[in-house]
């Protein structure tokens, strides 16, 4: 995993057993693709993240996300997660509405991290003009569907045996959050 790797501290380990890690958010530059490549790779790994079966190249994650709100996470200068928007369509009637993708390295998870992204990258895409934020969550992956719902997403809709990964039918629940200033 390359810059990526990082070890918790000892005095992080007390801390991510009970409380939070100091991180630092900033914009997803192309320098730090190898790094945020990683954190999205050990997602796929989990197979409860995406239908992905393996990151894309830079260029490819560039063209799939939007240019507003690509944000990562840093603790001690090491990438520990991100988080990005994509386009639900080129309709432009659904300008405003778009999907999130938050991911967060295993060692980092659980101390504050996907919040603080999440916070962050809701303030971003109102700034936007984006009303909409969507995301499709397999059920298995409670941490996340832990977190939208504590940043105010509500469950809209459960498709079951959507599509196939690694051979296995997998649901999908749908998730969204109407901005409260932008769209209102």
């Amino acid at each position: 995993m390359g810059d990526s790797h990082w070890r918790l501290s000892r005095a992080d380990r007390r801390v991510r057993q009970g409380g939070r890690v100091s991180f630092r958010l900033g914009s997803v530059s192309r320098a730090d693709w190898p790094a945020v490549k990683a954190v999205y790779e050990e997602g796929i790994a989990t197979g409860n993240a995406t239908f992905e079966t393996q990151a894309p190249d830079w260029e490819e994650w560039d063209r799939r996300h939007l240019p507003a709100a690509r944000l990562v996470a840093q603790v001690e200068d090491k990438v520990v997660g991100w988080a990005a928007l994509s386009p639900v369509s080129s309709r432009c009637v659904y300008a405003g509405a778009v999907e999130v993708s938050v991911y967060v390295a295993e060692l980092a998870r659980g101390v504050g991290i996907g919040t603080g992204l999440m916070t962050m990258l809701i303030r971003e895409s109102e700034g936007a003009g984006i009303w909409t934020l969507q995301a499709g969550i397999f059920p298995e992956n409670e941490a996340s569907v832990r977190l939208h719902l504590r940043m105010g997403f509500r469950e809209v809709g459960y498709r079951e045996r959507l599509g196939q990964l690694n051979g296995a039918w997998r649901d999908v629940l749908l998730f969204e959050r109407r901005s409260r200033t932008v769209g209102v």
